[in-house]
């Protein structure tokens, strides 16, 4: 909530205010969003915990098999 303490601000002025108040937010909300990304590490990301079928059988299927890369 903002609330006006001194003076009369024109409606333009007050927009303004609003609208720099949420870009710090916005801002902010990113920034945090981005440092919690950095502290997973890659090994321990549920995405790679995602079961993939088994390779079908067949002479290089050893090489699909394992986990990190899969490819």
């Amino acid at each position: 909530m903002i609330r006006i303490v001194r003076g009369n601000p024109t409606p333009e002025e007050l927009a303004a205010a609003v609208a720099v108040v949420q870009a710090r937010v916005a801002a902010a909300a990113g920034a945090e969003a981005t440092s919690r990304q950095a502290r997973i590490p890659a090994w321990s990301d549920p995405a790679r915990n995602v079961p993939r079928p088994l390779p079908a059988p067949a002479p290089g299927a050893w090489r699909t098999s394992y986990w990190p890369a899969g490819a």
